[in-house]
């Protein structure tokens, strides 16, 4: 360019010699250098530049990511085999409830082929069951299935709004009432983040007119807010959770004996127990919720009781956080068999599931290190080892000097 530049300058200046010189010499030298390095650059291995040269896929899909909020990953990645593998990757995270992880696998499915109207959310479900079952946990693992953020979920306490007065707080209030401009809890929360999975819990608490909005939501995957805009839901996947026929599921016996055996007539997918309870709690549903709006309810997804061997899988999720905080800190935890069935023991209560597991971890393991760790006992690169005494009635921790990775 600079020499470009000099050409134009001689020609007006009247040196037509030296502006011949330049076109006809200079640059053609000039051009033919450029496109040998060009040339050679491009022999590189991609790896080896310090600068992407062309924008491609993975460029653009940075980009869009950034204004949409859609995970990079999962527009790079092939989504038929993630959803294939739904199940597998759902079960390693939610212990015990394999059939409502069958049920709701399949309904997205349904979704992402195209089967379902396309005007729908994702998928619209009803969880019930007992109290510290895995519904929760699921609602967060699906987060992560799809969206590749187990925080992409929001969750709605349906008890805030038993008033009639407290719903237009979802959508935000009317022209000309107190808090116009801030807009609605719900219709804002989607607005933000319109990838993901939100969560209605205890539904049956809310008032009668919430239902309303709920069957705009899961019939034409859409919500006018306060302000006369419209959401779109179509990209979510609508959780709702309710206590209604817990007690039911709880008399059944969704946990027996014989679901403890590893013949497959034992088991609980597809058994006649589970379709026994599934009746009932139909029956139950038709009492506390109108037609229209069940009639839009992908699927009624049951959650059984834990099991007491079942534990031991769930020790192993909620300690795999432990884990990962220690080995910031280079350190390395080994807890025992007998350990896990100790924690097991002190954190296994029919009433409230896995619930009081957490607190009994947080106990028998996370205090007693955390003491250790500020008193100067455990230091960096140790490995630890969880064990129970001789007589099983407390946990003993040991440490060895070896390096953590």
């Amino acid at each position: 360019e600079k020499s470009k530049h000099e050409a134009l300058k001689a020609e007006r200046e009247g040196r037509l010699e030296e502006a011949a010189r330049i076109k006809y010499s200079t640059l053609p030298h000039l051009t033919n250098e450029m496109d040998s390095l060009v040339a050679s650059l491009d022999e590189l291995p991609t790896e080896g530049r310090l600068l992407i040269e062309e924008v491609g896929e993975e460029e653009i899909s940075v980009v869009v990511s950034r204004w949409t909020g859609i995970p990079v990953e999962r527009m790079l990645k092939s989504e038929r085999e993630r959803l294939a593998k739904m199940e597998t990757v759902l079960e390693k995270n939610v212990i015990g409830q394999n059939e409502a992880i069958h049920l709701v696998s399949n309904a997205i499915r349904r979704s992402k082929a195209g089967l379902q109207e396309s005007s729908r959310p994702i998928g619209n479900f009803l969880f019930l069951g007992p109290t510290g079952v895995g519904k929760t946990q699921l609602a967060k693992s699906l987060a992560e299935v799809l969206f590749d953020d187990d925080q992409a979920m929001g969750r709605v306490d349906m008890s805030v709004y038993m008033e009639k007065h407290s719903v237009a707080r979802l959508t935000g209030a009317p022209p000309g009432y107190v808090g116009y401009e801030e807009g609605g809890y719900l219709t804002e929360q989607i607005r933000r983040k319109p990838y993901s999975i939100i969560l209605f819990d205890e539904i049956e608490k809310a008032h009668p007119d919430v239902f309303n909005l709920f069957l705009q939501i899961m019939d034409e995957g859409r919500l006018t807010d306060g302000q006369g805009k419209t959401v779109n839901f179509r990209n979510t996947v609508v959780l709702m959770t309710s206590n209604t026929g817990s007690s039911i599921i709880q008399e059944l016996g969704l946990q027996t004996d014989r679901l403890e055996s590893e013949n497959d007539e034992n088991k609980l997918v597809w058994s006649e127990e589970y379709e026994k309870a599934q009746d009932a709690v139909q029956l139950e549903l038709r009492k506390s919720f109108k037609p229209e709006f069940l009639n839009r309810i992908d699927d009624v997804i049951l959650f059984r009781k834990l099991r007491r061997d079942e534990l031991k899988k769930i020790i192993d999720v909620q300690l795999s956080g432990l884990h990962q905080r220690l080995a910031d800190k280079r350190l390395i935890l080994d807890v025992s068999d007998s350990a896990k069935n100790f924690l097991a023991e002190k954190g296994y209560d029919p009433t409230f599931g896995a619930r009081p597991l957490k607190r009994a971890i947080q106990k028998y393991i996370q205090d007693p290190l955390s003491l250790k760790i500020i008193e100067g006992d455990i230091q960096e690169g140790y490995t630890i080892y969880a064990d129970t005494c001789e007589s099983g009635d407390r946990l003993l921790f040991k440490t060895n000097m070896s390096r953590a990775a």
